[in-house]
C-alpha cells in the first residue's frame, strides 16, 4: 500500500499520523508512505528525525480571519492545491488518509478531484473545521471517541480510537514506586501551566513533596522557566522543550499534569496514568473541557478549571493525591480500562476496505 498522510501542526494532528505510518512499514515491508505538512508545522522538526519522508505546501488556517481574511488566502490555496496535485502525481498513493489540520485541505481536495480515495481520522469530539468540511468526500471518517461524529453521515463513521506512537502501548500500567511529576502541556507547551508549575513548586517543596519532576515547557518558555528553578536552587527538576520520547516519560510517571487534548487523553489511558487536567479553555468550540469532562466522569482524572487554579490551589491538589497512592491505582485502572492499543492497526484495516471497494 502506497499511503499519504496529510495535515499535522500540532502533535495532536501530527502523533496519530506517524502511529498509522509505522504501524504500516511494520506490517508490510512492500508499503511506502509519505507525509504533507508545512513548514511552520510539527511535522517539519519531527519527520526528518523520524526519517519519514515530508513535502511540504505553503498553506495557513482559516478559523478567526473573517471574509476578508479568506480572500486574502484565496492565492495560497490555490497554490498548495496544485502543489498537492503535483504530490499526488508524483507520489501516486493507493489512498490519502487526512488528520486533521489546515495542511490537510487542499491535499484531500486534490485527492477528490484526481480519484484518489481519502480517509479522515478524527481526533476530537467534535470535528474540526477541516474534518467537518471533506467528510462528505471521504470514503470513512475514523473516530477516537465513540459517538462523536457530529453531523456527519453514520455509514461513514468507523471507531478506531486514537493512533499512539510506538512505545507508549508498550509502558507497563502499574505505577512505578517513587515515581515523579511529569508536565506538560502539549507538542508546543502550555504558557499558563508553567507559570503555574513555577509558582507551585517552592509550595510543594515547603510542604515536603521531594519527588523528581520532568517539566516539558515548550519552546517559548524554556529559558524562563529553566532560570526560575535555577534561582529558586531547585536540582531535582528536568526541563527540556520538547520530549521526544513520551514512552520514557510515562514509565516514570506516577501523576501528569496536563492540558486535555485528544493524543494526551488517548496516550494516558494507553499507559494506565492517573492525571490532573487543566483543559486548555481557548480551544475551539472549548472541546477539551468536553474532553477532560468525560475522562473525570470515568473517574481517570481529576479536572481543574485554568480561570479558577491557583499555584496554592494546585500545590494542595497534587500533594493530597501524591499521598494517596490508592486513589491514584484506582484513577489508573479506570484510565487503562479506556484504552484503545491497537487503533493504529484499525486505522489500516478501514483503508484496505476502502481499496477493495474500488
Amino acid at each position: 500500500m502506497r499511503m499519504l498522510l496529510a495535515g499535522g501542526g500540532t502533535g495532536g494532528h501530527l502523533f496519530p499520523a506517524v502511529a498509522i505510518a509505522e504501524q504500516l512499514l511494520q506490517q508490510d515491508e512492500n508499503a511506502r508512505v509519505r507525509f504533507v505538512g508545512t513548514a511552520r508545522g510539527l511535522e517539519a522538526k519531527l519527520l526528518p528525525q523520524l526519517g519519514l519522508p515530508l513535502e511540504l505546501i505553503d498553506m495557513t488556517g482559516v478559523v478567526g480571519r473573517g471574509l476578508r481574511g479568506v480572500l486574502q488566502l484565496a492565492p495560497k490555496l490555490l497554490s498548495s492545491l496544485n502543489r498537492s496535485r503535483q504530490i499526488l502525481k508524483e507520489f501516486s498513493p493507493d489512498i490519502v488518509v487526512g488528520v486533521g489540520g489546515y495542511a490537510s485541505f487542499p491535499v484531500l481536495v486534490a485527492a477528490k478531484l484526481t480519484g484518489i480515495p481519502f480517509i479522515l481520522h478524527e481526533q476530537n469530539a467534535r470535528p474540526g473545521l477541516s474534518n467537518r468540511v471533506l467528510a462528505r468526500f471521504a470514503r470513512r471518517v475514523c473516530l477516537s471517541i465513540p459517538g462523536s461524529g457530529g453531523r456527519i453521515a453514520e455509514h461513514k463513521l468507523v471507531f478506531t480510537g486514537n493512533p499512539l506512537r510506538q512505545g507508549v502501548t508498550e509502558v507497563n500500567p502499574e505505577l512505578p514506586e517513587n515515581g515523579k511529576l511529569l508536565v506538560f502541556g502539549g507538542s508546543r507547551g502550555a504558557h499558563a501551566i508553567n507559570q503555574l508549575l513555577v509558582e507551585c513548586l517552592p509550595i510543594l517543596r515547603e510542604r515536603g513533596f521531594d519527588a523528581g519532576i520532568i517539566h516539558q515547557t515548550g519552546e517559548a518558555d524554556l529559558q524562563m522557566v529553566t532560570e526560575a528553578y535555577r534561582r529558586a536552587g531547585e536540582n531535582n527538576v528536568e526541563v527540556v522543550a520538547f520530549i521526544n520520547d513520551m514512552a520514557a516519560a510515562y514509565r516514570v510517571a506516577q501523576l501528569v499534569v496536563c492540558r486535555a487534548g485528544a493524543t494526551t487523553i488517548a496516550e494516558l489511558c494507553a499507559c494506565g496514568r492517573p492525571a490532573l487536567m487543566i483543559p486548555f479553555p481557548f480551544a475551539a468550540a472549548d472541546h477539551q473541557t468536553e474532553n477532560a469532562a468525560a475522562m473525570e466522569q470515568a473517574g481517570a482524572v481529576q479536572m481543574l478549571v485554568q480561570g479558577k487554579l491557583t499555584a496554592e490551589t494546585l500545590a494542595r491538589v497534587v500533594i493530597a493525591l501524591w499521598e494517596d497512592r490508592g486513589q491514584l491505582e484506582k484513577m489508573a485502572a479506570a484510565a487503562s480500562a479506556l484504552g484503545q492499543k491497537d487503533a493504529a492497526a484499525r486505522v489500516i484495516e478501514v483503508c484496505q476496505q476502502v481499496l477493495t471497494e474500488d
